[in-house]
């Protein structure tokens, strides 16, 4: 698999076999694939939408989603939805497992290299989590997350700035079947916060090169709302729009069916699903 250029200066040199490589430090904020064009930044003086990125274990799709739009600087999380952390193995039967919450992206690192540094360089996986542990510690799980409860804990976490409360605008899927995880669980969670949440689901392949275009796309699709929010906010007010009411917080989610039908015409290979939910 490639290499993520954002990395390629920060690699660790080759070592003897036995060796355990140091996780890279955090990418260059001006590299060629970083988020560097102004138009792609949203000025912090300026409202925005708080997000959240998903896939199955929260490693390569959510987490590429994650790191471009903090980036960009919106507010960002990330979850998994699946039951374990699971990255590929010496074979296809011996997956590695992990649990959610507790693991962090540095014991995962240090673990697989210890195990087998030239296979698991090879596939990408020390690279993605090198790429990881500099966005936050540790994958987390969809279903063990609380609406509304403060993330004082997540303060170091890049896209932290303004998702303190816990609550978040948007969400973005990277697979249909997270989709569905994350409107079964929002609903069995009951809607306490009454909060409208848009839930979006882009459908992307989960290997390291796809999931660097599926973040773009997630970044493109995410400026468009925001944008669109912001302009609601400007002509409305924003009389109501943090308890999910008032007349631009109607405006924008009548507009969100279609800025996804105008990106998805952008990002015609990228089939996309929308769904309103609420925290």
């Amino acid at each position: 698999m490639s290499v993520d250029p954002r990395l390629a200066r920060s690699r660790p040199q080759q070592q003897q076999p036995t060796a355990v490589p140091p996780p890279p430090p955090p990418p260059p904020m001006g590299s060629l694939d970083s988020v560097s064009d102004s138009s792609l930044v949203v000025p912090d003086d300026q409202f925005k939408l708080k997000f959240c990125t998903i896939c199955a274990s929260n490693q390569n799709r959510s987490m590429e989603a994650h790191l471009q739009l903090a980036l960009a600087h919106l507010p960002t999380i990330s979850f998994g939805t699946g039951s374990l952390v699971r990255l590929p193995g010496p074979t296809v039967h011996q997956p590695n497992v992990y649990n959610f919450n507790s693991t962090t992206y540095r014991a995962i690192h240090s673990e697989l290299a210890s195990q087998n540094t030239q296979l698991y360089t090879a596939n990408g996986l020390l690279n993605m989590l090198g790429r990881n542990l500099t966005i936050k510690g540790y994958p987390e799980r969809f279903q063990d997350w609380v609406p509304g409860k403060p993330r004082l804990d997540h303060r170091e976490d890049q896209g932290a700035a303004g998702t303190e409360a816990g609550v978040v605008d948007v969400m973005i899927t990277c697979e249909e079947r997270c989709f569905d995880a994350v409107l079964d669980d929002l609903h069995n969670k009951g809607g306490k916060l009454n909060h409208p949440v848009h839930v979006v689901n882009v459908d992307i392949r989960d290997n390291h090169e796809e999931a660097l275009v599926g973040g773009r796309a997630i970044l493109d699709l995410a400026l468009s709302l925001n944008t669109a929010a912001a302009k609601e906010r400007e002509v409305l007010g924003d009389g109501g729009w943090d308890r999910g009411a008032g007349a631009a917080r109607q405006g924008f989610d009548e507009k969100v069916p279609d800025l996804i039908a105008s990106w998805q015409e952008r990002w015609p290979n990228l089939p996309a699903l929308w769904s309103l939910a609420w925290l």
